[in-house]
């Protein structure tokens, strides 16, 4: 049996999640074929299946300099999002448009803006192009070299103390005694060191070493909270090792469950904001911005119907991280190093049930208990075959969506949720418990 334990026995995630090498590539379309059997109960999760399977795949990456091995580090692997969906096409999870009002472009005080010609020509700095304006020069591009490895994304200015933000899969290459650096639209570059990573998050800071008098603009911050389906987004990376591209879109949906493996038993899970703006490789930990410039979500995954030996490109189905998470786990990683994740104390089935639902185990990994004795969810009296079908105001249809909803929020906060015992509704209440760090 296939189990994922939310935190509390501090085990690597494990289940029907596929890899996630240190350059995040993309999930594909699936193609028309009978989908590939159901992965072995042992951990770590099994390695990522090829093209033409049935399953999901990855494309290669780009062709490498001479000289390294390097990887396009940027979009994470989209969680089987069939795996999520039990089938269901990709119609996960529980959508629902914000009530708040859409953000809309306004005119303002212009913004002067190059052309391909050396001209420069006055934009509202509402406008794209105001937009793009404001936000390149604290947009950056991050090389991380290690063993023989490397990977570029993106990241963002996140304050004047030279903190940069990115995701947690851009920054993989260098953890252990590699070497991180940061490149600037103006093509300044500086080296930088990492703050701290959080993987099940997929957000990791950096610091600058060696900025000097740089002047740093941190971006301003939205609130995701306050994002509705239909608003406009502007995204900023660079695909391909394009620095400063710029492409537009819309939130196309929100609360979009999204799991993410680097394929050696760590996983992350998201419940994302989905965009069709233009995201690629190399867009990783960039920001997504509203139509006031302000980031609303940093991104990290695409869906893509790349072919076996193709690079991997957009469809319209990106995925970022929205940024009231992200922010939380920012401030964290900066004031201890470490992130921290809420908890319900269970080990969830990773499998397609013929219930809708996380349903915990009947048996813990490596012989642990299903339901932590203590835990949030034994105070609440759930027990070992229950299967949760809500939680707080989301729908839950698999496990992988239960431990994304689980961690978008905090430790202590209370949540009520729904489940099923032998086929009779019941309700609770939980408490959230914490964990400091990552699974090891």
């Amino acid at each position: 049996m296939s189990t994922e334990n939310d935190g509390t026995t501090g085990r690597p995630p494990e289940g029907p999640v596929p890899g996630r090498p240190d350059a995040p590539p993309s999930v594909p379309t699936p193609p028309a074929a009978p989908p590939s059997s159901p992965p072995p109960p042992s951990p770590p999760p099994p390695p990522p299946p090829s093209a033409g399977t049935g399953a999901w795949s990855y494309p290669p990456p780009p062709p490498p300099p001479a000289g390294s091995r390097r990887r396009s580090a940027l979009i994470a692997v989209v969680a089987a999002l069939t795996l999520v969906a039990g089938g269901a096409g990709g119609a996960i999870g529980y959508l629902a448009a914000d009530t708040a009002d859409s953000a809309s472009y306004t005119s303002g005080p212009s913004s002067t803006v190059n052309t391909a010609g050396g001209e420069r020509t006055e934009r509202p700095p509402e406008s794209v192009a105001g937009i793009a304006e404001a936000a390149l020069p604290s947009v950056v591009t991050i090389t991380a070299e290690g063993s023989g490895e490397g990977g570029t994304g993106t990241g963002f200015v996140y304050d004047e103390e030279g903190h940069i933000m990115t995701n947690n899969h851009v920054v993989a290459p260098a953890e252990d005694g590699g070497t991180l650096s940061v490149t600037f639209s103006d093509g300044q570059t500086y080296e930088a060191e990492l703050v701290g990573g959080a993987q099940g998050y997929d957000v990791a800071i950096l610091r600058l070493e060696n900025a000097g008098d740089r002047d740093l603009e941190p971006l301003a911050m939205g609130d995701s909270s306050k994002v509705a389906v239909g608003d406009a987004t502007v995204a900023i990376g660079a695909p391909y090792g394009l620095s400063g591209t710029v492409t537009t879109g819309i939130i196309s949906a929100k609360h979009r469950p999204v799991a993410a493996s680097d394929g050696l038993g760590a996983a992350s899970y998201l419940s994302a904001l989905q965009t069709d703006a233009s995201i690629n490789p190399g867009n990783s930990g960039g920001p997504l911005l509203n139509a006031s410039g302000a980031v609303i979500g940093v991104n990290s995954a695409i869906q893509s119907s790349s072919a076996l030996g193709q690079p991997a490109g957009s469809i319209g189905l990106g995925f970022a991280i929205p940024i009231n998470q992200a922010l939380r786990v920012a401030e964290d990683l900066i004031e201890t190093g470490e992130p921290v994740y809420a908890i319900l104390g269970v080990s969830v089935d990773m499998r397609e049930t013929a219930t809708s639902g996380a349903q915990i185990s009947t048996e813990g990994a490596e012989g642990s208990e299903p339901v932590v004795e203590g835990g949030p969810a034994d105070k609440a009296g759930l027990r070992p075959g229950d299967v949760i079908t809500k939680f707080g105001e989301r729908l839950i249809d698999s496990g992988p969506t239960l431990i994304s909803e689980i961690w978008t929020y905090e430790p202590g906060d209370t949540v009520e949720l729904t489940y099923l015992r032998d086929g009779e509704q019941h309700t609770a209440t939980v408490t959230l418990d914490s964990r400091v760090g990552d699974s090891n």
